[in-house]
């Protein structure tokens, strides 16, 4: 699902709501993740997961295609860890056909 695709889910579910309201609304969400990621915090979705910053320090790497080195700047990176409640859902035997 794409960020277009969740606003018309939304605006399906909310008819009195405006769609541009409903877009302003899933950016301004969107942005605040960013926004306290790039602070460093932590950003956690009770059920959902939580979205955390990891570093990666620099480090010596190889140019697969001639073998040479490489050096590879320090960088962080983002990293999500999915909730409890989101695991068992997606781990749900299905029944067979």
């Amino acid at each position: 699902m794409i960020k277009s695709e969740l606003i018309q889910k939304i605006a399906a579910a909310n008819p009195h709501l405006y769609h541009r309201d409903i877009e302003r609304i899933v950016n301004v969400i969107f942005d605040e993740i960013v926004d306290a990621l790039a602070r460093g915090d932590r950003v956690e979705l009770r059920g959902f997961g939580a979205f955390t910053v990891k570093h990666r320090p620099p480090r010596q790497g190889r140019n697969p295609r001639t073998g040479a080195s490489v050096a590879v700047d320090e960088k962080f990176v983002p990293f999500f860890k999915t909730g409890k409640e989101l695991r068992e859902k997606l781990n749900k035997t299905k029944p067979q056909a």
